[in-house]
């Protein structure tokens, strides 16, 4: 799409959350909607209408592609909880590479086929696409990545250290099955595909190993992510990537080396800092604490009005484009939902400085 196209829902006002999992939540029985292409993607056209703005966002399950990469090698079972504690044996990655030609497993595929649903509505909704990054992935396929990420940052090869050759084995399989998802939601109409990295982290690259060109940083999530980007930039569809987790500006600036149309990021950040760290054709997304929004005590909702303003009357001064919205997908909370919904509605209303 026309990189214009979100400057101009910036400079409208645009504010929304990334909330399909509340309106999801509603339905009775929302765990069969989700092996329903047809149910999910009226589901995502709700979202949109419900929060007024035609990005169709899709849920940010960042499991999908955890439970589509097992299964690919044949673990079906305790797939929350499997962990790589060595690098994939030769049979496993021997199955891996034949099940890249497999049909999409049910849950995936209906994922897909709802943004077809999307796409074929047409008229202003955009369907936008959605995958876990590829380091997020592989975080989740090990048990403890920390230790051999700064290990390979010390220099540590895979031929010097058993560990650091899981890492980057498991890395290769999970860009993998991240760009097989990813092609999949384009040829189904996605104009766009939110990546989403949390692990893109100082909890997992050392702010201490990021100076330097070929830095662990580099060779993991940048390599990584930059394999995403070519596929999207082949196929003229736009990049909105997404982190929540800790950062320095460091991995901010780098972030903007991506070029994403839209830069989501996470409380932590104060956006009107990190406007001066990336292009300024990338429009600034967030960063509400809505991981706190299923609690009065931990966040009021006149705390929720006094952000808002602030937010948006800093962002204002800095004259950087900007979405206001969640730091992250807005989950819905068994018991909380009218708490949540109120923060919501005082995240898309509350009047400005």
């Amino acid at each position: 799409m026309n990189r214009q196209y979100y400057l101009d829902l910036a400079a409208q006002g645009l504010r929304m959350p990334i909330g399909a999992d509340l309106v999801l939540r509603q339905k009775p029985d929302h765990e069969a909607i989700l092996l329903d292409g047809q149910r999910l993607g009226n589901v995502l056209l709700e979202t949109a209408d419900t929060f007024h703005t035609p990005l169709v966002i899709h849920l940010m399950d960042l499991m999908l592609e955890k439970a589509t990469l097992l299964g690919m090698i044949g673990v079906t079972q305790n797939v929350d909880t499997y962990h790589f504690h060595a690098a994939p044996t030769d049979a496993q990655r021997n199955r891996f590479a034949a099940a890249l030609h497999d049909p999409l497993p049910p849950r995936m595929a209906a994922n897909v086929d709802a943004l077809r649903v999307v796409a074929a509505r047409g008229g202003p909704y955009v369907p936008v696409g959605m995958s876990i990054g590829p380091v997020s992935l592989m975080t989740k396929l090990l048990g403890d990545p920390i230790t051999p990420i700064y290990m390979a940052g010390t220099g540590a090869t895979a031929a010097d250290d058993p560990e650091v050759a899981t890492v980057e084995s498991v890395l290769e399989m999970a860009t993998q099955v991240v760009l097989r998802s990813i092609t999949a939601q384009i040829e189904a109409g996605a104009k766009a595909i939110m990546v989403a990295e949390p692990a893109a982290n100082k909890a997992y690259f050392s702010p201490h190993q990021l100076s330097g060109a070929n830095t662990v940083w580099e060779r993991y999530v940048m390599g990584a992510n930059r394999r995403v980007r070519a596929l999207l930039a082949d196929h003229g569809v736009d990049l909105l990537f997404h982190c929540c987790g800790e950062l320095v500006d460091p991995m901010v600036r780098s972030f903007g080396e991506l070029d994403p149309a839209i830069l989501s990021l996470g409380a932590s950040r104060h956006l009107w800092e990190d406007a001066a760290l990336v292009p300024d054709t990338t429009v600034l997304y967030g960063n509400l604490p809505s991981k706190k929004f299923y609690s009065d005590d931990e966040l009021p909702p006149q705390r929720v009005a006094d952000m808002t303003r602030d937010l948006l009357g800093h962002m204002r001064r800095v004259h950087h484009p900007f979405i206001l919205g969640s730091e992250c997908d807005i989950l819905s909370v068994p018991g909380c939902e009218a708490i949540i919904q109120k923060k919501v509605d005082v995240m898309l209303t509350c009047p400005g400085e």
